[in-house]
């Protein structure tokens, strides 16, 4: 092992005991620092984003037994929860450090990657490669099936960690990795080029990631949010902003928009399926609303539809990221920042839904 400095045995780390409320959330500091194995790198965290996925993790509301929307539960859980309570669908391993994003700088590496790497600041792709599977849809996620970067110190393979050479804050970059990549993977499963796009929850951190991405390829925009947040996106490159609780139909009209971008689902999904032209294609990376949705079937096949889910991530997807970061094409859009040992009133913060972008803990 390659190093630049002298490792501590121990750091400080938040634990996820179990799927459940805030209680499950443990801030530890004698978790035993971990050290990089063949192939692999360890980061000094830098800076770390919260993210949807992490209350989803914790609280269990992946398992196909939890029907509600995503802002159920938060506090206390849910009162059951089977196995299936991770993006995987696999049983997760506890304790777990959560933290699906990282920007970090390398302090050692292990066998087999170079020690020039040492001293890279890096963010870490968060929908990881599943190693060893065939298949192309199998992957991993960075702070679930792995441990995170709710912590001082952790572990990625060399091959997941990319160097960036940027003059943002570590702030600014550790809101990248999970919200951007979700989104751009959204357009890049789409092929979004300069077409009429809906994007809803716009003002959240994959929303507003969307919104900039969308404006880079030259989409004319159409973004729905809660009313109070509308400037905001439509400072980010929305062409049009209609208000989350809107007759979309009404506002929009049938057949009119090309791509629907969609991280709400929940009661009033129809409705983007009817505003969706001939052809048009929907992608969702989410289901704020609730994960439950009517359709009818006859929409989907009359009118040509392509119903798209979007987790897994192709490498050039992150590989653009990077690339749109170092040449100043996108910009962050922080909303606030907590020291980790305040990773609850983070969590709670980030649930009250008041604010456009991402929250950054710092270790």
């Amino acid at each position: 092992m390659s190093t630049d400095q002298t490792i501590p045995d121990t750091m400080s780390a938040v634990l996820l005991t179990g799927h459940g409320g805030f209680g499950k959330l443990e801030f530890r500091t004698d978790v035993a620092t971990p050290m990089p194995g063949e192939g692999e790198v360890l980061m000094r965290i830098l800076a770390a984003g919260v993210n949807n996925t992490d209350v989803n993790t914790r609280v269990g509301w992946y398992s196909k037994s939890v029907s509600e929307a995503t802002d159920s539960g938060t506090s206390v859980g849910f009162d059951e929860v089977d196995d299936d309570g991770s993006w995987s669908g696999e049983p997760l391993g506890f304790p777990r450090i959560q933290g699906a994003d990282c920007c970090g700088r390398i302090v050692a590496v292990g066998a087999g990657v170079g020690a020039s790497r040492v001293g890279e600041r890096v963010l870490v792709r968060t929908m990881q490669e599943r190693l060893g599977s065939p298949q192309r849809f199998h992957t991993i996620t960075f702070g679930s099936e792995i441990d995170g970067a709710f912590a001082e110190f952790a572990v990625a393979r060399a091959t997941e960690t990319y160097a960036i050479d940027s003059g943002w804050s570590d702030i600014e970059l550790a809101s990248i990795p999970c919200a951007y990549s979700t989104a751009e993977n959204l357009l890049h499963r789409v092929d979004l080029g300069a077409e009429r796009v809906v994007i809803t929850g716009a003002s959240g951190g994959v929303g507003s990631a969307a919104v900039q991405l969308a404006k880079r390829r030259g989409a004319e925009i159409v973004a729905v949010c809660g009313a109070s947040k509308s400037a905001a996106v439509a400072e980010l490159g929305a062409d049009r902003v209609v208000d989350r609780d809107c007759d979309l139909v009404a506002e929009l009209g049938h057949d009119s928009i090309d791509v629907v971008v969609d991280l709400v689902a929940g009661a009033a999904w129809s409705s983007l399926l009817e505003v969706l032209t001939r052809g048009g294609r929907y992608a969702t990376a989410g289901a704020i609303a609730g994960p439950l949705v009517e359709l009818d079937v006859r929409t989907l096949y009359l009118k040509d539809l392509s119903l798209i889910g979007c987790t897994y991530q192709d490498p050039i997807v992150f590989e653009n990221l990077i690339r749109y970061i170092e040449n100043e094409e996108i910009g962050p859009v922080v909303a606030g920042t907590y020291p980790l040992t305040d990773i609850v009133r983070a969590q709670e913060v980030f649930l009250e839904k008041g604010f456009v972008g991402k929250l950054v803990l710092v270790p």
